[in-house]
């Protein structure tokens, strides 16, 4: 088992990049393996790590189709839509909530 090589940060060497580098250059990883990671030291926490992919290996980032489209689009719809008043809520529901916000708020009536 090999292990990947660790940079530190902003140390990489050219023709190495992030996923978010890879896509502002409009580049995917295109199932390539993680040739090595880099590594920002924190304070009183463990490093942040990022992984770094091949560009000459990376594929150019699949093109939006309007399938693809309607459906993120319903998919955010469904996520804005609030379980127990079924309104829109106007931004996405909260995990945590599980609800709306006033619906949150609104006093439980005991049963």
């Amino acid at each position: 088992m090999s292990t990947l090589p660790v940079y530190r940060w902003r140390l990489a060497p050219n023709g190495l990049a992030t996923r978010r580098q890879l896509r502002a250059l409009g580049l995917r990883p295109g199932g390539q393996d993680v040739v090595a990671q880099i590594e920002r030291s924190r304070r009183k926490r463990g490093p942040l790590v990022a992984y770094l992919y091949r560009i000459d290996r990376a594929r150019p980032v699949r093109p939006m189709t309007p399938r693809r489209a309607a459906a993120l689009a319903k998919a955010n719809t469904a996520r804005r839509r609030c379980p127990a008043c079924r309104r829109d809520a106007g931004y996405v529901i909260p995990a945590s909530l599980g609800m709306c916000t006033p619906c949150a708020d609104a006093p439980r009536s005991a049963a």
